[in-house]
Parts: C-alpha cells; sequence; structure tokens
C-alpha cells in the first residue's frame, strides 16, 4: 500500500498529480475529545490508475506544502463526498479552502440518487464495488496502520474517480451542471467554516424571549467557545447545553449559588472555572437595556397552515419524482412553512431552478391557481379550471 510519511516522496507524488484535470480527496480524522478535527490520514488519487496514496500527516517533519498547493490550483477540480467536514479541517490547517470542488453526494442527489446518499451506495450503484465497511470506525491515530485500514482508506478516493466521471457526465447530458453551482459556492466559502464564538449562542435552541436572559446565555456561550477552543476540547466537555441554559436562568452571583446550579460541584465553583462564569455572568447582569441581544424574529403561523403545508409537501414530492431530484436539495419543511406564511420568503426554493422546478408551482397552488387531483393512485397537478370541471 502506498503510505507516505517522508517530504521528498511526497513532493514527487504531488509534482505527477500538478497537471491533472482533478484529484479526488478523503479525510480521516478524529474528534471525540477535541474541539478542532485532528487529521489522522489523507488520500488523494489522479486520474491514472498508479496515482493514488495515502499521506500521513502525523509522521514528523512532513511538509503538507504541496498538497495544499494542489488545493490552491484552480485548474485541479477537488473531488470529495460529503466534503463539508473535509472542507472544515483544510480551512483549519490553512485558513484557505480547495477550489473549485465538485461533492458527489450534491451531485448525487441533482441526479436523482437520493437524499444524502452514502459513499458506499453509490460506489455500488456507479462501479460495482462492494466497499468493506469494518474499518470505518477504528482508530486512525494509532500507528502502525493496519493493511486493512489502508485498503479501506484507498477505496475512497479510487472508486470516487469513476463515480466523478459518470456523474459529470451525467449533469452535463441533463444540463443541470449549473444546479451545483450554489451548494459549492456554500462550500467553497470561509463564512461557512468560521466559528465565532460571538456566533455561538445562535446555534443554542432557547424559546425565551427574556432579553437579559439571552444576554447571559450569549455571553455564557462565547466564553464556552473560547474556552473549548484554547483547550481544545468538546464544548460539553466545559459545560454542556443545558448547563448553559440552567446558569442563564437563575444568573447566580456567587459562588454558593454556582455550586447549586446543575452538573456543578463546590470545588468546581470554587475554582478557576467558577470564577470565570461568574465573572461573565457578571458581565452581563451589568449591560445596560440597549445592549442586550434581540430575540430572532419568528414568523406566527397562522391557523390552518398544517393543511397547506401538507399540499406543498405533495407538490414538492411529486415535482422532484419528475425531475429525479432529491426533495432535500430543493426545500425543508421549514422553507414549506415559510413559503405558506409568505410569498417573499427568504428561501432557496423561490430562486433560480428551484423555483423554475417547484417554487413557481407552490406559489400557484397556495393561491388556488393550481390545484391536486387524484386519478386511482396517481396524483396530477391540473389548472383550477380543470379541477372545477371535475
Amino acid at each position: 500500500m502506498n503510505l507516505i510519511a517522508d517530504s521528498a516522496e511526497l513532493r514527487a507524488f504531488c509534482a505527477r498529480l500538478a497537471k491533472a484535470d482533478y484529484i479526488t480527496v478523503d479525510t480521516e480524522f478524529l474528534r471525540d475529545s477535541t474541539y478542532w478535527p485532528k487529521l489522522c490520514l489523507l488520500q488523494i488519487a489522479g486520474p491514472e490508475e498508479g496515482d493514488v496514496a495515502a499521506v500521513d500527516p502525523l509522521a514528523e517533519g512532513l511538509d503538507m506544502a504541496p498538497v495544499f498547493a494542489l488545493f490552491d490550483d484552480p485548474a485541479i477540480v477537488k473531488v470529495l463526498h460529503s466534503a463539508r467536514q473535509d472542507m472544515e479541517i483544510f480551512f483549519h490547517m490553512t485558513g484557505r479552502l480547495p477550489a473549485p470542488i465538485f461533492d458527489t453526494q450534491v451531485a448525487a442527489m441533482v441526479c436523482g440518487f437520493g437524499e444524502s446518499v452514502g459513499y458506499d451506495t453509490l460506489a455500488r450503484k456507479l462501479t460495482g464495488a462492494q466497499i468493506d465497511k469494518s474499518s470505518r470506525f477504528t482508530d486512525w491515530s494509532r500507528r502502525p496502520l493496519a493493511e486493512r485500514q489502508l485498503t479501506y482508506a484507498l477505496a475512497d478516493v479510487t472508486y470516487l474517480r469513476t463515480i466523478y466521471l459518470k456523474l459529470a457526465r451525467r449533469l452535463d447530458k441533463n444540463g443541470r451542471a449549473t444546479w451545483l453551482d450554489e451548494e459549492m459556492a456554500i462550500l467553497t466559502s470561509p463564512e461557512t467554516y468560521r466559528l465565532e464564538p460571538e456566533e455561538a449562542w445562535k446555534r443554542l435552541k432557547t424559546r425565551s424571549n427574556d432579553r437579559r436572559y439571552l444576554a447571559v446565555l450569549q455571553a455564557l456561550a462565547t466564553w464556552r467557545e473560547v474556552e473549548a477552543q484554547q483547550r481544545d476540547v468538546p464544548r460539553g466537555r466545559v459545560l454542556r447545553d443545558e448547563q448553559l441554559f440552567d446558569i442563564a436562568a437563575h444568573h447566580p452571583t456567587t459562588e454558593e449559588e454556582l455550586a447549586r446550579s446543575r452538573g456543578i460541584n463546590r470545588d468546581l465553583a470554587r475554582g478557576r472555572i467558577g470564577k470565570a462564569i461568574l465573572e461573565t455572568i457578571s458581565g452581563a447582569l451589568a449591560l445596560p437595556d440597549s445592549a442586550l441581544p434581540k430575540p430572532s424574529p419568528k414568523l406566527q403561523s397562522a391557523n390552518g397552515i398544517g393543511p397547506l403545508m401538507d399540499l406543498l409537501k405533495v407538490m414538492l414530492k411529486l415535482r422532484c419524482e419528475e425531475h429525479d431530484v432529491a426533495q432535500k436539495l430543493i426545500a425543508s419543511s421549514a422553507d414549506l412553512e415559510q413559503i405558506a406564511m409568505s410569498d417573499k420568503a427568504n428561501v432557496l426554493a423561490l430562486r433560480g431552478w428551484r423555483f423554475e422546478i417547484f417554487g413557481r408551482d407552490a406559489l400557484a397552488l397556495k393561491h388556488g391557481t393550481l390545484a391536486l387531483s387524484a386519478s386511482g393512485s396517481k396524483v396530477r397537478v391540473v389548472p383550477v379550471a380543470q379541477a372545477d370541471k371535475r
């Protein structure tokens, strides 16, 4: 198996790929005990059969610069499957993102392979390969790596070549190549992966509109994010979400009060963490009313909107089946709710190619110029005039 752990060998390998039209890329990483994903193995293949290797980023002194030069080259398409986590790793390592990219999972959804199709399923359907998944959850940080681990890891980029070429041909044939542009733009945007501590509280699901409570929650979530990043531990190792909610709700101001909070013992309350929590709370409580965060505006669901959403779901399913595209790529349930409440909802389904496939008909259904009609086991979309005649 081709495992590269030497800088000179890596330079030579990357030099061979420098003139390739595309490369396929995959990673193996761990994140169980860290905040940042720990890259344990990087697999790369070029178009030629022999140009495939696993790169060991844990090898002492290995210079990864040649790999990142390939990633930066705009003439080389970087092909990945379900790319978001891999892209996050590269962004954290270098502050840059590979581009251009081709995500085969997104392409598969556009080509009618269903919702979030897995790599092994796609490999079986497009190449006939049966991927041995027994090594998927092994410890990729331990050395030496077993041959079965390398076999599994390299399969993730070797079959990806055929998958990419077949999907690209389908997209060219059906004229849908541009449908991927918006998704790829999201995946190659630094904003997708920037983890700003001040924004961490927005990921927490709370129903409270109390602005002082939200101020304490925001401050605690910001402090937790900074603490987790600096210590490189998962957020939950600092404080769990439910602990943040509990502390924000009764905002203790003394060690004794803090020690009565969920999951906080007296020693923790008296230690460095406890002092930091109390200082954070104190700062949030001292904020003037004008500086308090405002709850996110929420559209109020009108009475009777449920049946309309049911109709929109049927319309979405019909149109996606007709066009052989995954529903997830067109609209989510939340998107349908927004469409039901507003013709100008800020959702992708009301823009571009999604509007042509579904959005226009969704609005027509909502306003009664289209109707759904059942005939035996089939459901059809008909103009209202035809529906009235029936």
